[in-house]
């Protein structure tokens, strides 16, 4: 399995106890416990899984006397909503920041931190562009929103492909960065 493909196993376990808290709204946290470890996953397994839902505020903490209660979240989608655009914009940001030091920082790296550097940063503009397509597709479906930052994205592609293009060992740099990227683009079809 490749690092960017999602963990299915952390994704059905934040499903099983966000589904065990919505059908349970009254169990406090030991409560809760015992009813996940260690059928579902063990004690420390459950507690990640819980911080993670907190963290992404899938799920609030509400104490009571000197017991923890969970619940869902309310406004959910709005708030995972500006998560998504606070992050992808600051990303773009970062990004555009990493991209205008390329010109100096690029010529004095070995071929193989060449080869890494670009294939990080054109994995990430990609990244960031899925980003501001979600945030178009959620916020109006007909228009696109963020065309400016799509518009710029698509240059900042070229720039780096330019600036791949016009070092000195381009020969052995360009092949590899082809075919890192054939994994992120579509294949043939979907029916195979």
């Amino acid at each position: 399995m490749s690092q960017y493909e999602p963990n299915l196993k952390t994704y059905e376990r934040e499903r099983i106890v966000l589904e065990i808290i919505r059908k349970n709204p009254d169990l406090h946290h030991n409560a809760l416990m015992k009813l996940i470890v260690p059928e579902f996953m063990a004690k420390t397994t459950f507690e990640k899984t819980r911080d993670m839902l907190i963290d992404k505020e899938i799920i609030t903490v509400i104490t009571k006397a000197n017991m923890k209660f969970y619940t869902p979240s309310n406004n959910f989608e709005v708030k995972s909503q500006h998560q998504v655009e606070r992050n992808t914009t600051n990303y773009f940001h970062d990004l555009k920041s990493l991209i205008k030091r390329l010109d100096t920082d690029y010529p004095h790296k070995d071929i193989d931190e060449k080869i890494n550097m670009a294939n990080l940063i054109l994995r990430n503009l990609l990244q960031t562009d899925n980003g501001f397509t979600i945030l178009d597709a959620v916020k109006n479906p007909k228009k696109t929103l963020y065309k400016d930052e799509h518009l710029e994205i698509q240059q900042l592609i070229h720039k780096v492909f330019e600036i791949i293009r016009n070092d000195p060992h381009s020969e052995i740099i360009f092949p590899a960065i082809v075919s890192y990227l054939e994994f992120m683009m579509p294949q043939n079809s979907l029916n195979k």
